[in-house]
């Protein structure tokens, strides 16, 4: 093997080490870090959902679910998708499989789709 195609091949694999770095420290930086930032968000989810609905929903509804607390109750797949940064399209159909278990509800507004936590 001659030098530049060692240090081709080197140069790429530290590119893909980089871009997998920045997406580590993206996602990091979307988290709670703290416990009392991890209790604030589940507070604001128990306000909707009771303990034992928290803890029977899979941990990618829980994260979705927890985003729609945090944006008040109310928001559509876009809002939820900038919160928990996943794709819109994944949080609409997290969203509308809340909705079909009866946790959420939805409602339209014009063009726009908006879940909610139905007030009982």
């Amino acid at each position: 093997m001659s030098q530049d195609t060692i240090y081709h091949a080197l140069n790429a694999k530290l590119d893909r080490i980089i871009t997998l770095l920045e997406r580590i420290i993206d996602m990091l930086e979307r988290k709670p870090h703290t416990t009392s930032e991890v209790s604030e968000a589940y507070g604001q989810l128990t306000e909707y959902l009771d303990a034992i609905t928290l803890l029977s929903l899979p941990d990618h509804l829980r994260r979705t679910a927890i985003a729609l607390a945090k944006l008040g109750g109310e928001a559509t797949a876009e809002e939820v998708s900038r919160e928990t940064g996943r794709a819109r399209a994944v949080e609409s159909a997290y969203l509308n499989q809340l909705v079909a278990m009866g946790y959420i509800a939805k409602k339209r507004k014009g063009r726009k789709v908006y879940f909610y936590f139905p007030r009982e």
